[in-house]
């Protein structure tokens, strides 16, 4: 048994180690972090989902209280709606969430903005011997772990964009993760789209194989899919707690890029997930490192594009990109948090 004296220092050392480790690699000027004004709220309520692929959101919380935040909360909530309906409801004040769905809160009105991106890529489609290329998916079943979260409107995007009708030409059904990839591996189904750590145990496992990695595979490869968002009314009112914030998380990336051992051993350690191995390898397959290379808006604009040319949203990309997006403190933080 680990006493709570030694938790606590295994805590510490953590969250000091990871700062440490990740504002010397960035670059950090710690003068600049002691200049600034302390933030106008000492408490800050993330977002813990199944998505391990949102790993700089969960490293983060070693990292807040150097930013001034002593209560740092996490709200578990399930993919898809609770998500949209936490935001609405004020309950949550900075996330991580991918670009679609982002795009279709923006659309139906839900008070948030995209602050930055996080990762290039995370989603891969996974098919049976049936299913040699994405267009193989005409006629087809394809799995999902909800109808309307995040996999399910991403693949939607990727189908469109390479000029099929999705909500025709394939049926969708909803398993959770592990039923869905049992189906798979029976080809019940013909196609699973798969996100960390599930990608990881669907290789291991030898089950299906690969039709298209996002982390790889253009032009999604090319575009951020998850951003950092945050309750626009907390970005209004809590400038510098915002900043402070999305620093801690871009500087999150930095640990999943620079030590992603550690950054698995955090998130198994925090109840994240329960298989170290596969959090691991999606820590040194994921593109954490790209978050000051691509371009954020474009990323929104693309994602934008594709639901408005399959009918989800009647909003232009430009009138979200113009309500949705503030990239002031993004743009600080690409000086100050130097690769």
């Amino acid at each position: 048994m680990v006493d709570r004296a030694e938790r606590w220092d295994r805590r510490k050392f953590l969250r000091d180690a990871a700062f440490a480790a990740t504002a010397g690699a960035a670059g950090l000027r710690p003068q600049r972090v002691l200049a600034e004004p302390p933030p106008e709220t000492t408490t800050l309520r993330l977002v813990h989902t199944p998505a391990l692929c949102f790993a700089p959101e969960y490293v983060a919380e070693e990292i807040l209280p150097a930013e001034g935040f002593v209560d740092v909360r996490y709200l578990k909530l399930d993919l898809g709606d609770p998500l949209k309906r936490a935001m609405l409801a004020g309950e949550v004040d900075i996330m991580v969430s991918t670009i679609p769905l982002g795009v279709l809160w923006a659309d139906a009105g839900v008070p948030f903005t995209f602050l930055s991106g996080v990762h290039v890529g995370c989603y891969e489609l996974f098919g049976t011997d049936r299913i040699r290329a994405i267009h193989d998916l005409k006629g087809k079943t394809v799995a999902v772990p909800v109808l309307g979260a995040g996999a399910h409107i991403f693949l939607l995007t990727m189908l469109a964009a390479m000029g099929m009708e999705p909500r025709r030409d394939v049926t969708f059904v909803a398993y959770p993760p592990a039923e869905a990839m049992e189906r798979l591996a029976a080809g019940t189904v013909d196609a699973y789209m798969a996100f960390p750590p599930e990608p990881q145990e669907l290789r291991a496992r030898k089950i299906g194989h690969v039709v298209i990695n996002t982390i790889l595979d253009r032009p999604w490869s090319q575009y951020f899919c998850c951003m950092v968002v945050a309750n626009r009314t907390f970005v209004r009112t809590r400038p510098v707690a915002t900043k402070r914030a999305l620093r801690a998380i871009l500087k999150a990336n930095q640990v999943c890029t620079l030590e992603p051992d550690r950054a698995a051993r955090l998130l198994v350690d925090k109840g994240y997930t329960t298989h170290y191995g596969y959090a691991q390898q999606a820590m040194r397959e994921m593109r954490y490192a790209n978050w000051r290379d691509f371009d954020a808006e474009d990323s929104v604009r693309f994602q934008a594009l594709r639901l408005r040319e399959l009918g989800m949203i009647k909003s232009s990309p430009q009138k979200i990109i113009a309500q949705n997006t503030d990239w002031r403190f993004l743009n600080e933080l690409k000086k100050e948090l130097k690769g």
